[in-house]
């Protein structure tokens, strides 16, 4: 029994990778199931919120740099790109203005982070872009919608799955003690349910990318390498403001793990959407990050 649980412990430290490839491989037949990612999502994240200590939630210094980073980088990156080409602006604008993913605290926890602190300022993340994105978009989008209609647009697709097995997950708590033990040792299912999520979102984004037009294939690169290069930007920044304040892990995951499902649909609905190519590849940049990190650090522990 030893063995058949050390070599599940092994297959975990591969399994990121080999869902990828799956997705790239299978992207036409996975892309089919996509409708199954927010449940995914929506199940792995009551898992996670099981376990948090919700006294310990609060918003610290930390939080407020990654946040500055997030929205006034946005900001610059935009205005640098802007005059050389307003699609890739637009494209890596949005890799730095999406909120921190839903499924960050599943990565975290695996990675022995503070789950609480990045979920702290992953509610800040997600309810500051769910303002700040309706006032942006109007500037630089091609769709001029009224703010409300624009915030209630971008909020049903981050409350349901933010704040859904976030009160869940209280409720347990406080009202079925039992069936949130139970949830709390089955916590590591979170980590299945992510790997199937993983599969159908990278079939899913190499089919879109795919369905492109081909008469744009040099800003369809363009998006990729330079949403490559602030991938990485983001994951060094938030590690090194996170080791400043003792909380390395949460502050890469905060700053550098997106909600890329959020940001491909706000860029296809308010951006041109050859935009959304540049959080499509960030999909598969960031969680190649994620794959090496959960791999070293299941190495480490060897």
């Amino acid at each position: 029994m030893s063995n058949f649980s050390h070599f599940i412990d092994k297959l975990k430290a591969y399994m990121m990778p080999i869902a990828m490839l799956l997705g790239v491989c299978f992207h036409k037949q996975v892309a089919y199931f996509s409708f199954l990612v927010p449940y995914l999502i929506f199940s792995m994240l009551l898992f996670t919120y099981m376990r948090i200590s919700w006294r310990g939630m609060n918003f610290t210094l930390m939080h407020l740099k990654l946040l500055v980073i997030q929205i006034l980088g946005s900001v610059l990156v935009f205005a640098i790109l802007f005059p050389f080409d307003k699609i890739l602006a637009q494209g890596i604008m949005i890799c730095m203005l999406a909120p921190t993913a839903t499924s960050a605290p599943v990565i975290a926890g695996m990675l022995k982070g503070n789950v609480t602190s990045l979920i702290s300022y992953s509610l800040v993340s997600n309810f500051t872009v769910v303002i700040v994105a309706p006032i942006f978009f109007s500037w630089i989008g091609f769709h001029q919608l009224p703010f409300y209609t624009s915030a209630m647009q971008i909020s049903q697709k981050v409350i349901l799955l933010l704040i859904g097995p976030l009160f869940l997950a209280m409720l347990f708590n406080k009202f079925l003690p039992k069936v949130s033990e139970v949830f709390q040792k089955k916590a590591q299912i979170s980590f299945y349910l992510w790997s199937l999520a993983l599969v159908v979102v990278s079939g899913r984004t190499i089919e879109f990318i795919i369905s492109q037009d081909k008469s744009n294939y040099t800003i369809e690169i363009l998006l990729a390498i330079f949403s490559f290069f602030v991938c990485v930007l983001q994951f060094w920044l938030g590690r090194k403001i996170g080791r400043k304040h003792q909380d390395t892990v949460a502050g890469g995951q905060g700053l550098g793990q997106k909600n890329t499902i959020l940001a491909i649909w706000m860029a296809q609905v308010y951006l041109n959407p050859i935009a959304s190519i540049g959080p499509g590849a960030y999909v598969l940049w960031q969680n190649i990050i994620n794959s090496w990190q959960v791999w070293r650090n299941r190495k480490s522990l060897q």
